[in-house]
């Protein structure tokens, strides 16, 4: 079995992983934090997990997260990066689900994130969890740093394309919309219902912090400069992310071949559905699942192609990807404890 910890078990990433963990048959909670909630059952903050999550949340100070063999960070940006080099010194491998070490080019991260870098030994070693694009890397790391939720959605999409070299990079698309629960579970006038509810917004559109994460991801693919628009926006329900990607071919190619390049790209993928040429996936179809699925789109048969990708933004966006990296790191199948249908309606 693996001892599990996890730092930050009160927001809506850290109750996703509980839900997923509870069920994972390898997988052992051991440590819950929360400083606000220290002696409260996590069962009376979530009746959901009555029954299957017997632990009370413990303040940092008491739990003994060096006694686990992996530590989630479902924190606030700055905390992971402030503990990893306790925890990585005693053996214990740590999955960061924020930025901390996301991006390589520690300028950028200070620029975005507004906070200097208090370990940048660890950030060269720390490893891109996104199993499709990582897979064997992710097998042998210590220290990964969980995908953002639109990135995912991004890379997925294009990483074909670019790999083949079928499209220019310079003039990259990302017209993206999320769930309320993409912002966290806080109180801010921006996210609350009746501000949310029947409405719907862009925002970031000057520059959000996924841009460099996802610029600096996709750079990898190819040779050509990436150059991407990515416009955010915030959508009227509560799970759920829809990317609508745009590229310009630079090659003839038929509907046909484009088509068998995803699904020989994402054929022995457990969690990628590459649909039939044409298909609408909806957000509905991966809900509370580790599922993401796309389709393309050739409006007349031009030189723009369209990808439209779908997922549910807390698990492949983000709590089930953590666990299917921390399931490559344990040598387990990488789908074990992630096999959830999405729920209809």
């Amino acid at each position: 079995m693996i001892k599990i910890g996890i730092v930050g078990g009160t927001g809506y990433t850290g109750v996703e992983l509980l839900r997923i963990l509870a069920t994972h048959p390898q997988a052992q909670l051991t440590a819950i934090t929360s400083r606000k909630e220290d002696g409260v059952p996590v069962a009376q903050m979530y009746p959901s997990l009555r029954g299957r999550v017997n632990l009370a949340f413990s303040s940092p100070e008491k739990a003994n997260l060096k006694e686990c063999d992996v530590v989630f960070f479902a924190t606030p940006h700055g905390v992971a990066m402030a503990q990893a080099p306790e925890l990585l010194e005693a053996g214990v491998k740590v999955i960061d689900l924020a930025a901390d070490f996301r991006l390589q080019d520690l300028a950028q991260f200070e620029q975005w994130y507004g906070i200097s870098h208090s370990c940048p030994e660890l950030v060269p070693e720390a490893i891109y969890g996104l199993p499709e694009l990582n897979r064997e890397q992710i097998k042998h790391a210590r220290l990964i740093a969980n995908p953002g939720c639109y990135p995912t959605t991004i890379q997925l999409g294009y990483a074909p394309l670019l790999k083949a070299n079928l499209i220019d990079a310079s003039s990259l698309i990302a017209d993206c919309k999320s769930g309320v629960s993409g912002a966290g579970r806080k109180a801010e006038i921006g996210i609350l219902f009746s501000e949310t509810n029947d409405s719907f917004k862009a925002y970031g559109v000057s520059g959000h912090r996924h841009s460099p994460e996802t610029i600096a991801q996709l750079q990898r693919l190819t040779e050509q400069k990436v150059e991407l628009v990515f416009t955010p926006h915030l959508v009227p329900m509560i799970r759920g992310m829809h990317s609508t990607l745009y590229a310009k071919l630079t090659q003839e190619i038929s509907n046909e071949a484009l088509q068998t390049l995803f699904e020989n790209a994402y054929q022995d993928e457990p969690f990628i559905d590459v649909m039939p040429f044409g298909s609408h996936p909806e957000t509905r179809s991966t809900r509370a699942s580790n599922v993401l699925r796309l389709a393309l789109h050739r409006p007349g048969n031009g030189k723009t192609l369209v990808i439209l990708v779908v997922q549910d933004n807390l698990v492949k966006g983000a709590s089930g990807q953590a666990i299917q990296c921390m399931n490559l790191m344990f040598g387990l199948d990488e789908s074990i404890g992630l096999q959830h249908v999405p729920i209809t309606p």
